[in-house]
């Protein structure tokens, strides 16, 4: 009966056109194995949240753990709550690995299961204090200075809220005298959240988690959507993106804005694609309000385009880099009009403008206006390692001195980072042209510029990474891609935070590492036969890392109207 039920499913997802979606469930031992795993994953999160309330971000004053017998020891001994946060992260992000045997193969673990192992993971780090970063201090701060009736564009936490303020004091120096790069309507979020909580820290960083979870659902929302919309696998792209160690460890714990930008962001540009695949070649005429059924049906299309195209926009007054998406839907749009410079122009023009009002209303009623317009380059005062134009500056800066031909780092970085936002416009450019041209999906488009966006960056943090991961997840099927995407995410997710959000002394750090590092090994080895380390447990199947189902790569059919070459 199984069987019959599955080669019924098999049929109609050829019939469809998602042949790459088609995959059995999960055996006995192979449910089991998923289910330990999910477990080992569970563990690691509970370890991260409990060695969080002696290494995370937590405030300088209001700290609710402060005097509380229980709750204070792990503040007491720093090291060992240094320890568990990063043998709970490594821990999260093998089973997070391991999981992915149950995401690519043959067999794969149901939705519900995976939404079920995410949100079990999730659950720890929600009352756990900030991890890997104080932004969320900064967010506080700058609402609450536009929540006093001043600018929060014009100035920064201690000349707008003064020195000894609670949201002031957690801010890390460096951004205290900086006005806010955030869009308004995330200032507008704030505010409300100001206004709810008062000066409380505690609620109001709680608040910030509520808005991080609503971005996380809109992700693990529209992430399986656009992957059916480019032939993959559901399970795969939410086991790649949404479940991705770097969303867990940075979005949730770390409490970044960027959840609400990629969630509205991700969400509109399935919107806005569902109208451009219903909607005629032309707009809808006559342009009347509809009556009956037919002409409802009529406006639909349109309806679902401006609503996507108004989230897309509403995900850039978060932070800036969502506008992307618009470009790539609006490409989309003029690539189902037939391509031609009137499209092109028209829906150029459409989008903009509805961009530009929308823009414009939010900044009307939030009372910011464009403000944030001159606050974008705020946080390039940083010198990320992990921007490659910044980096290059750096090593030429230190050989320059070493050749004793003076520190001409400063120059040598405006330059470099000029060249690389030049090469950014120019590879964004070319992949919107192949949209047009209907050689490349929008939403892989969309990803590789964000990819572009992020390598080229002059300040790269490692939640900025999300912002390819993501939407490549829902596109990408390439074993290649999926390898980096993976290795990246355990690399920058395991060893990136080597410091989260508190000052740890070098052999704290090296003491920490090492602890976690025994620890692991030994977990390793006890669960050894029960875990996919390499094989599943009670089968004699091993994890390659990549689909063997050979439907997974069907060939690429011919770009027609109103469809898009498949993903690499």
């Amino acid at each position: 009966m199984a069987a019959r039920q599955l080669s019924l499913s098999s049929s109609i997802a050829r019939l469809h056109g998602d042949e790459r979606t088609v995959g059995a469930p999960l055996n006995d031992a192979e449910f089991r194995a998923m289910r330990r795993t999910r477990l080992f994953g569970a563990t690691g999160t509970v370890l991260m949240a409990i060695g969080a309330l002696g290494a995370g971000a937590r405030p300088v004053v209001q700290d609710p753990t402060f005097g509380v017998r229980l709750l204070n020891l792990p503040s007491r001994i720093q090291t060992v709550s240094l320890t568990m946060t990063t043998t709970g992260a490594v821990m999260m992000a093998l089973a997070w690995l391991m999981l992915g045997r149950f995401a690519l193969g043959n067999r794969r673990m149901s939705r519900s299961q995976l939404d079920h192992t995410l949100l079990l993971w999730i659950i720890p780090l929600l009352i756990a204090p900030p991890m890997y970063s104080k932004d969320v201090y900064s967010y506080l701060a700058q609402s609450q200075i536009s929540a006093n009736g001043l600018n929060p564009y014009k100035v920064g936490p201690a000349p707008g809220l003064g020195l000894d303020h609670v949201f002031t004091l957690s801010v890390p120096s460096l951004w205290r005298e900086t006005p806010a790069p955030y869009g308004p309507l995330f200032l507008w979020v704030g505010r409300g959240i100001s206004a709810l909580t008062g000066e409380n820290i505690v609620a109001a960083v709680l608040s910030h988690r509520v808005v991080v979870l609503l971005g996380v659902g809109m992700i693990v929302w529209a992430v399986p959507r656009l992957a059916r919309r480019c032939g993959v696998a559901e399970v795969s792209a939410l086991w790649l993106g949404a479940a991705n160690p770097l969303l867990l460890m940075h979005l949730v714990a770390g409490i970044h804005n960027e959840a609400l930008m990629l969630g509205l962001m991700l969400t509109g540009t399935e919107f806005a694609l569902r109208g451009i695949d219903s909607a005629k070649p032309l707009w809808p005429r006559p342009m009347h309000w509809p009556h009956g059924r037919d002409q409802w049906a009529q406006w639909m299309p349109p309806a679902m385009l401006v609503l996507g195209s108004v989230l897309i926009t509403m995900s850039s007054q978060v932070k800036l880099p969502g506008l992307l998406a618009l470009g790539f839907v609006g490409m989309a749009l003029a690539y189902r009009w037939g391509s031609t410079v009137r499209a092109f122009l028209l829906a150029s023009a459409f989008m903009a403008s509805l961009s530009l009002v929308v823009m414009a209303i939010i900044g009307w009623a939030s009372g910011l206006g464009f403000g944030w317009v001159f606050t974008l380059g705020t946080a390039n005062v940083v010198r990320s390692w992990m921007s490659p134009p910044t980096l290059l500056a750096l090593g030429t800066g230190q050989v320059g001195i070493l050749l004793g031909l003076g520190d001409h780092t400063t120059a040598v970085l405006s330059l470099t980072r000029a060249i690389g936002v030049l090469i950014i416009m120019i590879t964004v450019t070319w992949l919107l042209l192949a949209v047009l041209r209907g050689k490349l999906h929008p939403v892989g488009g969309l990803g590789v510029a964000l990819g572009a966006t992020v390598l080229l960056f002059p300040v790269v943090q490692p939640w900025y990474l999300l912002w390819a991961i993501i939407p490549l997840a829902a596109w990408a099927t390439r074993p290649g891609f999926r390898i980096a995407t993976i290795a990246v995410s355990l690399v920058v997710g395991i060893f990136g935070p080597t410091a989260n959000g508190d000052r740890f002394a070098l052999f704290q750090i090296v003491d920490a590492t090492l602890a976690s590092t025994v620890i692991v090994l030994m977990l390793i080895a006890v669960t050894f036969h029960r875990l996919p380390w390499r094989t599943v447990p009670g089968t004699n199947e091993t994890f390659s890392g990549q689909d063997p189902d050979p439907l997974q790569e069907p060939p690429a059919p011919r770009p027609v109207p109103g469809a898009y070459a498949e993903s690499p």
